[in-house]
């Protein structure tokens, strides 16, 4: 009986070393748009790995996150916070904008 629960036990070791990433293993970047201003305006973040983007609207007006080239978009309230989760970027760059601001420069994720 003792063996069987060690070779139980030891199996679940191994299991567990090629379980996926937890969310809260995910690496999660900052993103804050403020009134049309956006910081960073360059992010790097991890080529062919699953992350998450905080998005932070510090601002008093809205603003939205938009990407054509990602195909993703998030509206965000004034003095809120919101998050994407990329499953994952091929290595490259990937400008994004804030729709509301349209006069903003616009910035980018780089993808290593």
């Amino acid at each position: 009986m003792r063996r069987n629960a060690t070779i139980w036990l030891i199996g679940l070791v191994f299991i567990g070393a090629e379980a996926p990433l937890r969310a809260e293993d995910e690496p999660v970047f900052t993103i804050e748009f403020h009134d049309g201003k956006v910081e960073p305006q360059r992010l790097e973040v991890p080529a062919n790995r699953r992350f998450k983007l905080e998005l932070r609207n510090t601002g008093v007006t809205p603003a939205e996150f938009e990407s054509n080239e990602l195909r993703k978009e998030k509206v965000l309230a004034p003095d809120s916070t919101s998050t994407l989760v990329f499953r994952t970027l091929d290595p490259g760059e990937y400008p994004f904008f804030d729709d509301f601001h349209p006069d903003a420069p616009k910035a980018v994720l780089v993808a290593k």
